[in-house]
């Protein structure tokens, strides 16, 4: 059950809602959900700068975006977005205060096998069928769970297949570091804002968003972004484009192509080289 923490307040819906676009309140439909969830892929991106300047930090308090109120100020200030536990939380947020039976999911990218669950997401009920709604993967319109066939949104660029195979979602997608595609499997579809926190919290001492800069946002038929030191495009002609990020590269791509503010910039120290996760088989031969 959502708590009243939870809930935006009137004040920062209104200036949400303002700065996604819309001069009205989308209504709790299926139509309200394609334009929110639309206006969400082409205005907040999926990005670590706020926590990699944290983590640069060593700064002990509560990660950035753990709150969807934290998660929608940064923004509105600086035009950041968050890693999945942050922008999926926020996004659940803004769609319960907004009358959505929106639900918390917890899902696995499976970048090797048997790892544990690692990513956070939403889905949203609407009329007997269960939508998917990633504030990570950028999907540009609401993914149906349909029972006995995949489903696909059909687009060059951010187009995904979703399937269920052994009684679990498995949602395929391609992030900026992998032209060819990547899986992500919905482990369960209802999560707690505690459960969220909790998960998030773990990724302090390591993450892969932890290290180097990751970035991704739509911005007209293409997604923009940047991976481990590179910016990387997804074209609507099929085309991917990958260039190595040098002098004031960075800078460039994250202001003046993904809108975000100056003055964070500024902030983010270099990249560091991510080291293998603690106590995986790449760590204990490197020790």
């Amino acid at each position: 059950m959502l708590t009243s923490t939870e809930e935006l307040s009137p004040d920062l819906l209104e200036r949400v809602l303002s700065g996604l676009g819309f001069s009205a309140i989308p209504t709790p439909d299926l139509h309200g959900l394609k334009d929110v969830y639309a206006a969400w892929c082409r205005g907040v991106p999926f990005d670590n700068i706020r926590k990699l300047i944290h983590v640069q930090r060593q700064d002990p308090g509560v990660l950035p975006g753990d709150t969807a109120r934290d998660f929608f100020e940064a923004w509105l200030k600086y035009r950041t977005g968050g890693t999945c536990w942050a922008g999926n939380g926020a996004l659940h947020s803004l769609l319960v205060t907004l009358g959505f039976a929106a639900q918390r999911g917890v899902g696995t990218m499976l970048v090797a096998p048997n790892i544990p669950p690692n990513h956070g997401t939403v889905t949203v009920a609407l009329d007997g069928t269960r939508y998917v709604v990633d504030a990570s993967i950028l999907h540009s319109a609401p993914l149906p769970l349909e029972e006995g066939a995949a489903t696909t949104i059909d687009h060059p660029v951010w187009g995904v297949r979703c399937v269920k195979q052994e009684r679990h979602w498995h949602i395929r997608f391609r992030p900026m570091h992998v032209p060819n595609g990547l899986e992500c499997r919905i482990d369960q579809l209802s999560a707690t804002h505690e459960e969220f926190h909790e998960r998030h919290e773990r990724t302090r001492g390591w993450s892969p968003f932890n290290y180097e800069l990751h970035a991704r946002l739509i911005r007209g038929d293409a997604i923009i972004g940047i991976a481990f030191g590179q910016r990387v495009a997804y074209e609507a002609s099929g085309a991917v484009s990958q260039s190595r990020l040098q002098g004031d590269d960075r800078r460039r791509v994250l202001v003046d192509e993904l809108g975000i503010k100056e003055e964070i910039v500024h902030l983010l120290q270099p990249d560091t080289p991510t080291p293998p996760p603690p106590g995986s088989h790449t760590a204990r031969a490197s020790s």
